[in-house]
């Protein structure tokens, strides 16, 4: 081992290879604190070449690789199980090509997510992928587990925004996949097998991603439903009478705000009387009259309280108050974070169960469980719930934390049911790896190890998640 790091100084310099045990703990913890481990060593290789020699190294010394990108993740996918190498892509962080006339750009991995959001808009286009952690996750990140976010209802997720892709392979090859077509029908569509692969079949190091025509007009609101059936039926409505215009739809508990209410400084309830249930709601388009989508928002409001679909609305009459409203929404993981530890389910199930989930899985878990405090929030609009689970005082919180197992049964066995996924957006990684075999037919595990198998046949490739 002292003969590789000594191989990676070489390769990258000394101070890319980070060895000091102050210097590497804070790559061997998940943003949750959920997970630790040990690392080798950390390497921080600038560019897809020095990747490369990095990956053919550790596979003449038969040592693993963790792939780092932003250390974000939920599920515990980047952390290190034990005396693995730690390979950071913060480096590779070069924004490669903007072609606004092909609504393309082509970004190495460790640009964070907003970073790429910016360079779209300096040429006047949009990339739409956005969440919480924008400010600090990466494009790698991001694509390992196909994210979500809050508005693939409009514009789909990580997979359906990439056009091509460069990998590092597992034996230190380099394929070249950055292609910025869409069409291209010459054989198997590699780059879908890296999307969601969470780390274990190479390392991505750029992408090439599709851009949008950034949106002119926005309309803003928040609004109290009575249950989440009303919150399915509102989506309806909008969409009926917006369409594509619908750029998100977003579900909140009033667990889940209280929380934010709790912990997040000047934090304000948008709506008196402290209702179950909200959804927030942003139209977008092109054009450039704010009051056309303001007044389709307002009218379909209006009509849904005339009908008893919503209690009380507020639309942003701003963008200081849009961003009020977003920041509500987008601090539930944080004020989640700050009180403690909880039991996540990141689960998806067809727009239409939304409902029959929520009460069917309430019902289950308070009957098992009196005291729980269920904190549901997520993207209503495309069937994605974070639906999570924990106690109010520690002492309780820590022996409910411990009938996980138990919970997870609850939870995962009615998903399935209802035709969901036990993971929608954040993978499977260290946190689902066992529990997904519940789920998957034999046939289709058997066909991922074999995909890991060719890809990766010696287990080099973050060993420990996914399979």
């Amino acid at each position: 081992m002292n003969a590789l790091i000594a191989e990676l100084q070489e390769l990258l310099g000394e101070r890319h290879v980070l060895t000091a045990a102050d210097d590497v703990a804070p790559f061997c913890r998940d943003w949750r604190g959920r997970y630790a481990g040990s690392a080798l060593c950390v390497a921080l290789p600038g560019s897809t070449e020095e990747v490369a020699a990095v990956v053919r190294a550790c596979a003449a010394a038969g040592t693993a690789i963790v792939p780092q990108g932003g250390n974000t993740g939920l599920c515990g996918g980047a952390t290190p199980v034990g005396g693995e190498l730690v390979v950071c892509l913060r480096r590779l962080n070069r924004i490669r090509a903007v072609d606004a006339d092909n609504n393309s750009i082509t970004v190495e991995a460790g640009c964070t997510l907003q970073a790429v959001q910016e360079a779209a808009a300096e040429v006047d286009r949009l990339f739409p992928l956005s969440l919480a952690a924008e400010g600090s996750a990466t494009i790698g990140g991001n694509l390992s587990t196909n994210a979500g976010g809050v508005q693939v209802l409009r514009y789909g997720n990580a997979r359906e925004l990439t056009l091509g892709l460069e990998v590092v392979l597992a034996n230190g090859r380099i394929w070249n996949g950055l292609r910025a077509l869409r069409k291209d029908n010459t054989g198997y569509d590699l780059k879908h097998l890296f999307i969601g692969a969470e780390g274990t079949l190479g390392l991505i190091t750029a992408a090439t991603l599709k851009l949008f025509p950034r949106p002119r007009t926005h309309a803003t609101a928040w609004v109290a439903v009575p249950d989440p059936a009303a919150a399915v039926r509102l989506l309806g409505r909008l969409r009926d009478a917006a369409g594509d215009n619908v750029t998100a739809f977003e579900i909140v508990g009033r667990p889940a705000l209280d929380l934010v209410l709790k912990h997040i400084p000047n934090a304000r309830d948008p709506l008196a009387g402290k209702p179950r249930w909200q959804v927030l709601i942003e139209l977008s388009g092109s054009g450039n009259v704010r009051d056309d989508l303001s007044a389709t928002l307002e009218q379909a409001l209006q009509a849904a309280a005339e009908d008893g679909v919503i209690d009380d609305a507020v639309l942003a009459a701003s963008e200081a108050q849009t961003a009020a409203l977003w920041a509500l929404r987008e601090n539930v993981s944080e004020a989640q974070k700050i009180e403690g530890v909880s039991i996540k389910h990141d689960i998806a199930v067809p727009v239409s169960r939304i409902a029959e989930f929520i009460a069917s899985a309430d019902a289950a878990l308070l009957a098992a469980f009196p005291e729980v405090r269920i904190v549901c929030f997520g993207h209503i609009g495309d069937g994605n719930l974070h639906y999570n689970q924990s106690r109010s005082d520690a002492q309780s919180n820590a022996d409910f934390i411990a009938q996980t197992a138990a919970v997870n049964r609850i939870v995962h066995d009615l998903v399935h049911r209802l035709g969901g996924s036990i993971s929608a957006e954040h993978g499977l990684r260290q946190l689902k790896r066992e529990e997904v075999l519940r789920y998957k037919s034999e046939t289709e595990m058997d066909m991922m190890r074999a995909v890991k198998q060719a890809l990766d046949p010696r287990g080099l490739m973050n060993p420990g998640k996914l399979l």
